[in-house]
């Protein structure tokens, strides 16, 4: 299966440190390191992501 990676918001377009994000289904959100896109990757339920997003973006 083939996964959209969506880049952080906060990412400048051209800068090269950034996460990525995929949601393979609806049990997963996976995290990845845009430099690294073949490395190790995090997953996470998507309860688990919405409670680190507000620390994640600052707010």
């Amino acid at each position: 299966m083939k996964l959209e990676w969506i880049k952080s918001s906060y990412s400048t377009p051209d800068g090269p440190d950034c996460i990525e994000v995929a949601a393979p289904d609806p049990e997963h959100i996976l995290i990845r390191d845009s430099k690294n896109p073949e490395g190790p990757r995090l997953a996470l339920t998507p309860t688990a992501w919405a409670t680190f997003l507000p620390y994640a973006s600052g707010r």
